[in-house]
């Protein structure tokens, strides 16, 4: 090799080395752009696969995100993320290159955009959906407040989140507010698992051939260096352009039936291409839509072939891409997930009215299981939280037993339809909310710390949180038992503690618990598989001489009055103890009951504190938030001593 081509190979190996902000990244050459859009490919491939994270997404997006740098004056132009799954490009690209290897980590770097971290990233990212509103209120705010030079706006989503009732409702505005948002669909035919829906399969074969797209685009660069198009003749050449296209293709777009400008689909990894487009229709004024075709993984042939299972893959050899860890010889508990997956397909098998629903997540919740087994009988709805919460209700309106399963964290998006949809009408939907608690490395937007509290004040609807899997087990079959109305059953991420859990099923009294061990010095009532740092901090305790009562209670609400009282009238302290936010869930029933039946004991409440929690393994966080076994066995001591 000649010592010119050397030379070459290291100046192209040192791209990315060499970008510490958006501004290195503008003074490139253009041709320069494909080689650093490798670098940061392997970078990615080499540091993710020994520090897990959201992989496929982020190769999909590459250029895009290069390209969005390169062509706009960022963070003067904002860039709005959804979800943040594809922003690790973004993050090498703005100044966290050399603390990558801190991702997800405790104190490190979060894995998804957040202000917190990073001027570049313009607003918190994490749950599907918001990016067109958010960027909407930033681009009107820009225009009002007269800021010059005119700050552009961008927006970047999947055509997963698209599908979210949250970003049409901001599409719809968009087209009605004056505004200057760039709206770009990255789209890959996926979201974690293959997208559905009618949406998903419009996109998936939106006819804008290529001819048809040249002629337009080239024509409108024409007209617009003529100075034909303004924005007083913008409505005619819309509406003429649309007839066109629909007089070509016999198809309307629906972006351009709302009046929004629409360019593409653009193939998403021409870097050359992208950068040429956003540099010809960045200065246009009023809303537009570019759309992108992008393939997830994009760079790593077996996330390519396998986007869903490399969205979040683990740990995984480079080289080969064969995924690492989880092989031991022992058996292992199965994760809470598979349990309830496991279980779903047992009842389904005697009732033939069971249903599953789930939102974009049948891999996720486990639900596929069942849905492998009962194709017909599980409903994917797509980003959708709210309409399968009330799709759930239709189906119970009508005799059947609905089971949706949704993460703890996006059931908030669904609140509303809960009440309104399915608690007043006291439906038998069952709700199975799925990484209950601290979650661990996906932070702050993804922990599911608030169910307890906002679903114990809801009338009608019972709450239960089993701790173990065999409970687990119980509380499903009783779901489809009676006519008790809705019930909300809330499980952890992750392993559980039984390697025997597929026992047979029995049906649980709603509203008792039980007690797991017998004192009178302190009295222990949790809630959920936190009861497992109980037993440890008892049988520490025990050995200190001390005598500590411990009752798993089973239920929030109705929440066993029985307990309650033997427990009062053993007139010793209390804890409460939950893997929760410790303002309105177990410890703040347990409080206003004592109070409203005239008992004053001593109360400790525990959970989670009154902040946001930030990212972590879940045994760091666990220490954090004080409810693991140490600070337990902590309480413990302090209130036998104070006692």
């Amino acid at each position: 090799m000649s010592e010119n081509n050397i030379k070459n190979n290291n100046e192209a190996a040192d791209i990315l080395s060499s970008i510490n902000s958006p501004d290195d990244l503008r003074k490139l050459s253009s041709d320069k752009l494909p080689q650093l859009c490798e670098d940061i490919r392997k970078f990615l491939i080499s540091s993710l696969s020994t520090n897990p994270g959201h992989f496929a997404s982020s190769m999909g997006a590459v250029e895009l995100t290069v390209a969005l740098h390169y062509v706009f004056n960022t963070p003067y132009d904002r860039i709005v993320w959804d979800v943040g799954h594809q922003a690790y490009g973004h993050k090498l690209l703005t100044g966290r290159r050399d603390a990558f290897d801190t991702n997800r980590k405790l104190g490190g770097l979060c894995g998804f955009p957040t202000p917190e971290e990073s001027e570049y990233d313009t607003f918190t990212a994490g749950h599907a959906s918001n990016s067109i509103s958010a960027a909407l209120g930033m681009a009107v705010a820009s225009e009002l407040q007269g800021e010059s030079p005119r700050r552009n706006v961008v927006a970047v989503i999947g055509d997963a989140s698209i599908s979210g009732g949250l970003a049409f409702e901001g599409i719809n505005n968009a087209a009605n507010t004056p505004n200057n948002l760039l709206i770009i669909l990255n789209d890959n035919d996926m979201s974690i698992d293959r997208n559905v829906g009618s949406l998903n399969s419009y996109l998936a074969h939106l006819s804008t051939s290529k001819s048809y797209n040249s002629i337009r685009y080239n024509l409108y660069k024409f007209l617009r260096r003529l100075g034909l198009i303004s924005e007083r003749k913008r409505g005619f050449i819309m509406r003429f352009n649309n007839s066109l296209k629909s007089l070509l293709s016999r198809q309307q777009n629906i972006f351009e039936g709302l009046n929004i400008r629409y360019f593409g689909p653009f193939d998403g990894h021409d870097i050359h291409r992208i950068v040429r487009v956003l540099r010809d229709i960045k200065d246009m004024q009023g809303p537009r839509i570019l759309h992108l075709r992008t393939v997830k993984g994009k760079g790593y042939a077996p996330a390519e072939d396998d986007p869903a299972t490399w969205h979040a893959p683990g740990k995984f050899d480079p080289d080969t891409g064969e995924l690492l860890g989880g092989n031991s010889d022992k058996p292992q508990p199965l994760k809470y997930q598979d349990v309830f997956g496991h279980t779903m397909v047992e009842l389904a098998s005697k009732n033939d009215k069971i249903v599953g629903v789930t939102a974009a997540m049948p891999s996720g919740t486990s639900m596929s299981i069942m849905q492998e087994a009962y194709p017909d009988r599980v409903f994917d709805v797509g980003i959708s939280e709210g309409h399968a919460v009330t799709f759930s209700g239709g189906l119970a309106k009508d005799g059947l037993r609905p089971y949706c399963a949704i993460y703890s964290s996006f059931l908030q998006r669904a609140y509303d339809h809960i009440i309104h949809d399915v608690a007043i009408q006291k439906l038998p939907v069952t709700f199975c909310i799925d990484r209950a608690g601290i979650v661990g490395e996906d932070g702050v937007t993804h922990h599911g710390a608030f169910d307890l509290s906002y679903l114990r004040c809801i009338p009608n609807l019972t709450v239960s949180a089993p701790s173990d899997e065999r409970t687990l087990r119980n509380l499903l079959y009783t779901a489809q038992c009676d006519n008790h109305g809705p019930i909300a059953i809330r499980y952890p991420r992750g392993k559980g503690h039984t390697i025997e859990w597929q026992t047979p099923m029995e049906q649980i009294e709603i509203g008792r618990g039980q007690k797991l061990a017998d004192g009178n010095d302190i009295a222990i009532l949790s809630l959920g598989p936190i009861a497992n740092a109980v037993k440890q901090a008892i049988e520490r305790a025990k050995a200190d001489g001390i005598s500590v009562a411990h009752y798993d209670m089973i239920f929030l609400k109705p929440i066993d009055q029985d307990i309650l009282r033997e427990v009062a009238m053993k007139g010793c302290p209390i804890i409460t103890i939950e893997d929760g936010t410790i303002t309105g869930g177990l410890g703040s029933a347990v409080a206003e009951w004592m109070n409203d039946n005239n008992f004053k004991p001593v109360i400790k409440r525990m959970g989670i504190p009154d902040r946001f929690i930030h990212h972590g393994s879940v045994a760091q966080l666990h220490h954090i938030c004080e409810i693991d076994h140490e600070a337990i066995y902590n309480a413990i001591l302090k209130l036998k001593h104070d006692k």
